[in-house]
C-alpha cells in the first residue's frame, strides 16, 4: 500500500483504494482495473461473472449463520474521469494517481483522483474480504464506462444479478441518502467549417480562458461557476459588436460532457493595429465576468498573446454562425423542483468544441428528472442547432430513479444514518445521473438507495474525499449489511 494513505482508517477500505489508484482506468479503457478486481475477487475463492461488454459480477459468500438471507449488490463503475491541470505531465494512460493528505482531506497532485468512484469500488471490496464484516450473500457489480454515458449499465445482462436489494455507493454528500436521480441525454452538433488563407498582412494570436474551477455538470451546477467556452464567445461577440473585426481560425474548449469546461481557446487574426483594440474589449469582458463570478470562481484568466500561425480561416459566414450558435446553446440551471427544495430540476450544460478537418463539433450535456421537459429541452438544442445549420443527433440518453419512500432498503439505511451520525439524514435525488434508473429497468423491482462519502469537486482536479467522512460511510456500509442480514 502507498506510505501515503497507509495510517488511514478504515483501513481495509483505504488498502484496496491504494491499490485502484495505481491502475489506470479511463472510460472505455478499464481492462487493467477489471484483470486486479477479478485477481482479488479469484485470490478469495469468489466467483466472478461477466457479460459481452465487460461488466463484473463478483459472487461472495455470506458469513457463517448469514447463509439465508436475501441477496444484497453492492455497485460501483470502475473508470474515473481524467483530468489534469494544464501544466502537469500525466498519462492517465499509464502513470498511477498521486495521492496526498491534506488535513481530513485526500487529493491527488493535479489531476483528478478518482474517488468518483474508486472509494466505492474500495469499500465493496472491503465488505468481500474483510474479516469483521458480517454480511449475507453478495453480489459485487461493477460496470464500465459510467462517466461517459452509463454505456456499462445501459448494456448490462440483467441476468447476472440475482439480488432483488442494491446499495449504490456512488454518491458524494455525507449524512446524505439518495433516493432518485435525473435522467439525462447528450446532443451532438456538427457545423460545417470551410476556409480560405488568412487575409494578408493579418497577425495572429490565441485567447486562452482558464483559472477556472470546472466540476460536475450535475452536481456543482447550480452554483454558477464559470464556463470557458461561453466566457469566450462572449468576448469574440463583445469585439464583434464593438467593430473589431478579426479572422476566426480555431475554437476548442471542455474536456468531458459531465464537466463544467475549465479551459477554452480560440486563434485568432486581427489586422494589423487592431490589437490594442482587441486588448481594450478583452480587459473591459474580464473585469465585468470577474464581477459575476466574485466568490464562485475568483481565479478567472483571459490571455491574448501572439502566436506564429499561418493556419486557415473560416469564412466570415461560418464564424458568425459558430459565435451564434455557441451563445445561444443554454448552459446552467433551467428549473428547480418544486416536490424537492433545493434540488435542481433540469439544467444543461455546454460541454465540449472540438474542430475534426473541416467540422466543428459542439456536445451539449442535458439533465432533467421529468421526463417530458427533458424532451422539451433537448428538442429547444436541436432547433437552434437547425438554425444555425449544425447536422444534429442525440447520444446517451438515460432514465431517471423515480424516487420510492416507501422502500424497505431506504427504510433500514435511514435508520442505520440516525444511528451513526446522531441526527436525522437528509434523503432527496441528485442531479447527476446514477446508474440506479438503468438497473432498475434492467432488473425490475430491485429496491435501491444510494449514499457515499464527502467527495468535492469531482470530474476537477480539484477533486477530494474527505477522510472522516469515509469512515462514517463505512461504519454505515457494515451497519447496513448486518441489519439487511439478520
Amino acid at each position: 500500500m502507498s506510505d501515503v494513505l497507509a495510517g488511514l482508517e478504515p483501513r481495509s477500505v483505504w488498502a484496496h483504494f491504494s491499490e485502484i489508484a495505481r491502475i489506470p482506468r479511463p472510460s472505455k479503457h478499464e481492462q487493467q482495473i477489471a484483470r486486479w478486481v477479478r485477481s482479488v475477487a479469484e485470490s478469495h475463492g469468489f466467483e466472478v461473472r461477466s457479460d459481452a461488454v465487460g461488466n463484473l459480477v463478483i459472487g461472495v459468500p455470506a458469513t457463517a449463520g448469514r447463509e439465508d438471507a436475501p441477496v444484497v449488490v453492492l455497485q460501483g463503475h470502475l473508470d474515473m474521469v481524467c483530468e489534469k491541470n494544464k501544466n502537469v505531465e500525466h498519462d492517465f494512460a499509464k502513470h498511477p494517481i498521486r495521492p496526498r493528505i491534506d488535513g481530513d482531506w485526500v487529493s491527488a497532485t493535479g489531476t483528478t483522483l478518482g474517488s468518483d468512484n474508486g472509494i466505492g469500488v474500495a469499500a465493496a471490496l472491503a465488505c468481500a474480504t474483510d474479516r469483521e464484516v458480517a454480511h449475507g450473500p453478495l453480489e459485487l457489480l461493477f460496470t464500465i464506462d459510467e462517466e461517459t454515458g452509463l454505456t456499462g449499465a445501459k448494456r448490462l445482462e440483467g441476468r447476472l444479478l440475482r439480488g432483488r436489494t442494491l446499495l449504490n455507493l456512488d454518491s458524494e454528500e455525507d449524512g446524505v441518502l439518495f433516493a432518485g436521480c435525473a435522467g439525462g441525454a447528450d446532443t451532438h452538433l456538427s457545423l460545417s467549417s470551410p476556409r480560405r488563407r488568412p487575409s494578408a498582412g493579418s497577425v495572429a494570436q490565441n485567447i486562452e480562458v482558464g483559472g477556472l474551477r470546472g466540476g460536475h455538470s450535475g452536481l456543482n451546477i447550480h452554483e454558477n461557476r464559470g464556463n470557458a467556452l461561453k466566457i469566450l464567445v462572449r468576448l469574440l461577440d463583445r469585439a464583434l459588436s464593438s467593430g473589431v473585426s478579426f479572422e476566426l481560425s480555431s475554437l476548442a474548449g471542455g474536456s468531458a460532457h459531465n464537466a463544467i469546461p475549465r479551459e477554452a481557446r480560440a486563434l485568432i487574426r486581427l489586422p494589423k493595429g487592431e490589437e490594442a483594440k482587441f486588448g481594450e474589449v478583452l480587459a473591459a469582458l474580464r473585469n465585468e465576468v470577474s464581477s459575476e463570478l466574485a466568490g464562485i470562481d475568483d481565479g478567472l484568466a483571459i490571455r491574448l498573446a501572439p502566436v506564429d500561425s499561418s493556419d486557415e480561416v473560416l469564412e466570415q459566414g461560418q464564424r458568425d454562425r459558430l459565435i451564434a450558435l455557441l451563445l445561444a446553446l443554454p448552459h446552467g440551471v433551467l428549473g428547480m423542483s418544486p416536490a424537492l427544495p433545493g434540488l435542481v430540476e433540469t439544467s444543461n450544460n455546454l460541454a465540449t468544441v472540438t474542430t475534426d478537418g473541416g467540422t466543428t463539433k459542439v456536445v451539449t450535456s442535458s439533465r432533467s428528472s421529468v421526463a417530458p421537459t427533458q424532451t422539451a429541452l433537448l428538442a429547444s438544442i436541436r432547433a437552434i442547432g437547425r438554425l444555425a445549420g449544425a447536422e444534429i443527433e442525440t447520444h446517451d440518453g438515460y432514465p431517471g430513479w423515480k424516487p420510492n419512500m416507501a422502500s424497505p432498503v431506504l427504510a433500514v439505511v435511514r435508520e442505520v444514518y440516525r444511528e451513526v451520525w446522531k441526527g436525522e439524514p437528509k434523503v432527496t435525488a441528485i442531479h447527476a445521473g446514477l446508474e440506479c434508473g438503468l438497473l432498475g429497468e434492467k432488473v425490475p423491482g430491485i429496491d435501491m438507495v444510494s449514499f457515499g462519502p464527502q467527495i468535492e469537486g469531482a470530474h476537477s482536479p480539484d477533486e477530494r474525499v474527505q477522510i472522516s467522512s469515509v469512515d462514517r460511510f463505512w461504519r454505515a456500509l457494515k451497519l447496513t449489511l448486518d441489519r439487511l442480514s439478520m
